[in-house]
């Protein structure tokens, strides 16, 4: 029995009362804390920044997944400011770096220095040792720049004149970028997008939205405190793996990447680590909702964050001005959800 992926999940065949599989205790647990977690998130953010929501749960979605975000907008959207409130309640050691154009990658990493008093070479460390970092303007740097940030977003460590230094876990990059500037910017690698877990978008905020932020602001500045610790953050990231996922899941996970590489407006389509990156945040997303299981509806709802800077358009489907929003939503069209094996 096939659907077309388009439908909405209300369609598909029901769960029974414990979902499709019998929940294990890190499941069950990590969907209690995760949920409730993910409520409280959200109204500590919104005191700050308003109509945040669905940028906050893409934000905790690519925490609890253990990956960077790459946060995407035009000028006066409030970024940063999202950035910072979301760094705050994480709780976590946290560092920012304002990305310039003669910004160098021992700026970022750290560099040796000598040592008088003990007539040594010793490494000073650079901002990028936290445990929450955010590279702010990123694409203002170039790539030389921008590649000091790979083995760090990649492996968790940073190598300094042949040391190689483990950094501090949970590790997350917060990058906020401009995508609509042309001068005094640089475009991102291949190999530097892939290593972020999503990209997430932000708009104007709506009408309301826009005079709720006045009168917001008009007031006193709200100063939410700390919701996690580093403790925490691990301790949900290692219950992720419990999620349940049917066979027939990872399937339709391997053939939207198939799908994406056939397209043809691609040039280079989803990765092994693209597909990887949709299990485990379609995982934090059925948690997110208290759910121990995750379904067809999480995979096609991070598809966007995580597919869209990972898919490469031929210069031919960019001058008919498509885009990779394109590509992703015709994939997820034209796969269809396998509901049994």
């Amino acid at each position: 029995m096939t659907a077309k992926s388009a439908l909405p999940v209300g369609l598909l065949p029901a769960p029974g009362p414990d979902g499709p599989s019998a929940p294990d205790s890190a499941a069950r647990e990590l969907a209690r804390e995760a949920g409730d977690i993910a409520r409280r998130t959200t109204e500590q953010v919104a005191r700050v920044v308003v109509g945040a929501e669905a940028v906050t749960e893409q934000l905790l979605t690519a925490m609890l997944a253990g990956g960077h975000v790459l946060l995407e907008g035009v000028p006066g959207v409030a970024k940063t400011t999202l950035s910072k409130v979301f760094s705050k309640l994480l709780g976590c050691q946290y560092q920012r770096v304002q990305f310039t154009p003669d910004l160098m990658p021992s700026d970022v990493t750290g560099t040796s220095v000598f040592d008088r008093g003990t007539n040594d070479f010793v490494l000073r460390r650079g901002p990028i040792f936290c445990q929450v970092l955010l590279a702010d303007e990123i694409n203002r740097a170039p790539a030389k720049t921008q590649s000091a940030l790979l083995e760090a977003m990649q492996e968790g460590q940073v190598t300094v004149d042949g040391q190689t230094i483990t950094l501090p876990k949970p590790f997350l990059v917060l990058a906020t970028q401009n995508p609509i500037e042309q001068e005094g910017v640089y475009r991102l690698p291949e190999a530097q997008l892939d290593r972020f877990l999503l990209r997430v978008e932000m708009s104007y905020p709506g009408f309301d939205q826009e005079v709720r932020m006045l009168q917001l602001h008009g007031g006193p500045p709200a100063d939410p405190g700390p919701l996690f610790t580093p403790e925490i953050i691990l301790g949900l990231q290692a219950k992720l793996s419990s999620i349940f996922g049917t066979d027939a899941l990872y399937r339709y996970i391997v053939e939207l990447a198939e799908v994406s590489r056939r397209h043809p407006d691609v040039s280079l389509g989803a990765s092994p680590r693209a597909s990887l990156a949709l299990l485990r945040c379609a995982r934090a997303r059925a948690a997110l909702k208290g759910r121990h299981y995750f379904t067809h509806e999480d995979v096609q709802a991070v598809a966007y964050g995580v597919l869209g800077h990972r898919v490469i358009l031929r210069p031919e489907a960019e001058i008919e001005g498509r885009t990779t929003a394109d590509v992703v939503r015709d994939v997820l069209a034209n796969v269809r959800v396998i509901t049994t094996v």
